[in-house]
């Protein structure tokens, strides 16, 4: 759970520092940025997105090796958690894409 609360972290702060750059270069307070905000936005969602990815895998393996040690395990919150993140984490990439 907490590689699926930095994912979210990493995809949210993407989308607002995108949210909060686009603002400053439409009202002219910053001209010409080193990097562009919507660059830096996907950069920071596509590492949240790949962290949560690594983790789910990370999370399935220890959870065939509880099954096979002990037997039915109950279905897991923290996957279906990231599951949804994830698609979250995808509608905001897209979002940020689209909007060039």
């Amino acid at each position: 759970m907490a590689w699926v609360r930095t994912s979210t972290s990493m995809i949210a702060f993407g989308f607002g520092i995108y949210q909060f750059l686009e603002y400053l270069t439409t009202k002219e307070q910053l001209r010409q940025p080193l990097i562009s905000p919507q660059l830096f936005a996907a950069l920071l969602i596509v590492t949240g997105l790949t962290a949560l990815t690594l983790a789910w895998f990370q999370h399935r393996q220890a959870m065939n090796s509880l099954r096979a040690e002990f037997g039915p395990m109950p279905l897991s919150i923290a996957g279906v958690t990231a599951v949804f993140i994830a698609g979250l984490g995808v509608i905001a990439l897209l979002g940020v894409a689209l909007r060039a």
